[in-house]
């Protein structure tokens, strides 16, 4: 059963960031903040006009030419001091992210951390963006390759990390040398002003970072028609990052796609079953599965099969679930409504394609958008869910019988954002890590994100990397200079 706590009260001002100045709502535009464990409205969300883009555009054109001739030592102190005002406000930031994203307090707290810790990496690789002096071929030339950053940035971050996700796409920018207009998700607004909020205090100049909200589309297609923004970040789905690859080609802008994936899990007969529960278990129901690399299809060995699912539905059965605030609760609520239909919808069909249902399936009756943790097994390859991003709590098991028809079914759908392997063998590790069609393997762990890592996949789910050296460089041009 799900449980609440009281969980309206000190939630957050919102508003919009525009040139440094903080923007009330006025006569704008508004949406309603829903609190995803009670329902509850919590603030009104004001929405960008047309003149606010306009503005944010000029002052991106301005905060470029003045951030990118500030020595790299210089910007990297301002995002240490960034990162050092996040970890003091931790408990405070990480609250609000929880009230209006859902997902449980030792979650965002780990994820306050992980976000000061990017501003920190880049803080400092922005300081080796090198180039290189390539071999004289006449005496007294030089010939030199030089990286510079690429411009205005223009970045779509989704709800599912409120403050990790602006954290990368800001942090690379500004760690590059770019100014940044982020429109950050509606339904988790305050995480990303918190995140803003410690950059200006830090002494970020005005003109250098704008915080917009409103109709993604309407925001998306103004900011990409201007000739200002240089670059695209988006994470999110397969359709909209394809749109909004479309918009960037009229200006031959370049684009970053995080585009969600399917991750498969192999499980071999060689593993410690109960470790590889404990592991998979925590995994699949982080942020109530909402999570990008979340592990989803599960193919254990039929050797252990029966063991691994059983193990796994009384751990399913037995996970504390409620507001996030609570800390005995282990997973909290869906982000909205549409997302428990969505999660609806996927079971009904698996159930109607022959799945077994063997643990939640079902909505828990409470206030909030909460849905029972999720087991499928025995689930063909017609139902929607073998096919389907869930992004939710559901974990789907099938069994396999040998290496070459496993490694076909992990690789047989167009996303390839993350997958798993389990296995007691040092020799299949390494051929695991070279078959799996995924930007990120973890072989033996599930752990596959780390600031100085490039985070970012193949095939439909996307191109480019954020975080790590690759993230930096998405955000620098490369010239070539020859002096005689």
């Amino acid at each position: 059963m799900a449980t609440q706590v009281a969980t309206t009260t000190a939630y957050a001002d919102l508003g919009l960031i525009i040139a440094g100045e903080w923007v009330e709502a006025g006569d704008r535009k508004t949406s309603p903040v829903i609190n995803p464990a009670t329902e509850e409205t919590i603030g009104q969300l004001p929405h960008a006009t047309t003149a606010d883009l306009d503005r944010a555009l000029a002052a991106a054109e301005r905060g470029f030419k003045q951030w990118r001739a500030v020595f790299p030592d210089q910007r990297g102190k301002i995002l240490k001091k960034a990162a050092e005002l996040m970890r003091a406000r931790q408990e405070e930031i990480a609250r609000i992210a929880t009230i209006e994203s859902g997902k449980r307090i030792g979650e965002t707290r780990i994820e306050t951390m992980m976000s000061a810790n990017i501003f920190e990496w880049y803080a400092e690789e922005g300081r080796r963006a090198y180039g290189r002096v390539l071999p004289q071929r006449a005496p007294g030339t030089r010939l030199a390759v030089i990286k510079e950053p690429v411009g205005p940035v223009a970045a779509f971050a989704p709800w599912n990390f409120p403050l990790g996700n602006p954290a990368r796409k800001i942090g690379a920018a500004l760690g590059a040398g770019c100014s940044c207009i982020l429109k950050p998700a509606e339904e988790t607004p305050a995480s990303a002003l918190a995140v803003a909020r410690c950059l200006m205090e830090a002494g970020l100049p005005k003109d250098v970072l704008s915080i917009v909200f409103g109709t993604p589309a309407e925001i998306s297609t103004h900011l990409l028609a201007s000739p200002i923004i240089r670059k695209i970040s988006f994470t999110g789905s397969i359709p909209v990052g394809k749109h909004l690859m479309k918009l960037a080609a009229e200006g031959m802008k370049r684009t970053t796609m995080e585009l969600g994936g399917h991750a498969p899990v192999l499980v071999f007969d060689d593993v410690n079953v109960e470790q590889v529960l404990d592991a998979s278990v925590g995994a699949k129901y982080r942020n109530a599965g909402q999570v990008c690399v979340s592990p989803t299809r599960f193919y254990v060995h039929e050797k252990i099969y029966n063991e691994f699912v059983e193990g796994f539905v009384a751990r399913a059965k037995a996970l504390p679930v409620g507001d996030g605030l609570d800390e005995k609760n282990q997973m909290g609520p869906l982000v909205h409504a549409r997302r428990l239909a969505a999660i609806e919808g996927l079971i009904q069909d698996a159930r109607q394609c022959g799945a077994h249902v063997k643990a939640g399936g079902t909505r828990l009756r409470s206030p909030g958008y909460f849905y029972a943790p999720t087991v499928l097994a025995d689930v063909p390859n017609k139902a929607r869910i073998m096919n389907e991003e869930p992004f939710g709590p559901v974990a789907v098991i099938n069994s396999f019988s040998d290496f070459d028809s496993v490694i076909e079914q992990a690789n047989r759908l167009p996303y390839g954002l993350a997958a798993f392997a389990f296995t007691g063998s040092a020799h299949r590790a390494k051929l695991l890590g070279e078959v799996l069609e995924a930007g990120m393997v973890g072989v033996n762990t599930f752990a596959i994100s780390v600031p100085e890592s490039p985070f970012g996949g193949v095939k439909e789910s996307g191109h480019g990397s954020e975080e790590g050296i690759e993230g930096l460089d998405a955000c620098l041009v490369t010239k070539f200079v020859s002096e005689a």
